[in-house]
């Protein structure tokens, strides 16, 4: 079943200080599906992101959710919607493992009730889908960086909003944690209909993974649609400065970016020897 909240950002402009980040920006994000933003660092994505959460007040425009304004609604109505997973999140000093992933139920639960069987089976399956259950009893502080990320995304997921943003999720993930991941986002995605719009750094993922992608550039989205529509060879080298070669992943047929770079470009063959007058290439007769 798709979610059928709505989430868009209208003439957007944030700042931190004196310094605009993000410059009247139009976005909606397609509901039920996975969005991807991508562009260089410094480009505004992470800020962005943070916007859609509320953590960001805008300096014009404004985020709305369901047509309303994300700045008149109440936090915890918010925070059954919506979930946050920031880029480099905190952790209480101390805190095990099951206790943090506990916290993504409070918005589901009255002031001093009592936990719920359900509470308890939600937590249950986001330790098991993030293969953090033999964790459970840890500090958070004792786990490697990996493994803290698979824990914030367990909360993550035992918030069940139906809207969930992240902001670099695979971040200290070696190569199968990343993969392991994002499948279990597209399998939520799918059994759910959760929307979910994620920050990613390396393209070839967001390209795999996406539904939709938002290209950013100084602030602005500069192209938004099929991964197949704007991941091209002319958007890598205007969003990344990069020239580089775009063809199908052998894998999924989405686009592959390959980055060119001065030291591993193929040389043409050098051109045959001409023969001697002898026949001979050496002139050895």
């Amino acid at each position: 079943m798709t979610t059928t909240h709505t989430l868009r950002a209208e003439a957007l402009t944030l700042s931190y200080g004196d310094r605009p980040v993000v410059a009247d920006l139009d976005l909606e994000i397609p509901p039920g599906r996975i969005t991807v933003i991508v562009g260089a660092n410094g480009c505004g994505k992470s800020t962005l992101l943070r916007a859609l959460a509320r953590l960001l007040a805008p300096t014009t425009g404004q985020v709305l959710l369901d047509g309303a304004a994300l700045r008149s609604l109440p936090t915890k109505e918010i925070a059954r919607t919506l979930g946050l997973l920031p880029q480099s999140p905190t952790a209480p000093e101390g805190i095990a493992v099951a206790d943090l992933v506990g916290r993504g139920r409070h918005p589901h639960q009255r002031m001093l009730a009592r936990w719920s069987e359900n509470d308890y089976a939600v937590v249950a399956q986001a330790l098991a889908d993030t293969g953090t259950a033999e964790l459970a009893d840890r500090p958070v502080d004792e786990l490697s960086g990996g493994q803290r990320q698979r824990v914030w995304i367990a909360m993550a997921l035992a918030q069940e909003t139906d809207i969930l943003l992240l902001d670099e999720p695979t971040t200290f993930l070696d190569v199968s944690h990343q993969i392991e991941v994002l499948d279990l986002l597209t399998d939520l995605n799918r059994a759910r209909g959760t929307t979910i719009v994620m920050v990613l750094h390396d393209i070839n993922l967001a390209a795999r993974y996406a539904d939709h992608v938002f290209a950013v550039r100084g602030g602005r989205v500069v192209a938004s649609g099929a991964p197949a529509e704007v991941i091209t060879a002319d958007l890598i080298r205007d969003v990344f400065d990069l020239d580089a070669l775009v063809v199908p992943d052998p894998v999924s047929g989405s686009p592959l970016v390959l980055p060119r770079g001065r030291h591993h470009v193929q040389s043409p063959p050098a051109p045959p020897l001409p023969p001697t007058s002898s026949g001979a290439p050496d002139g050895t007769p």
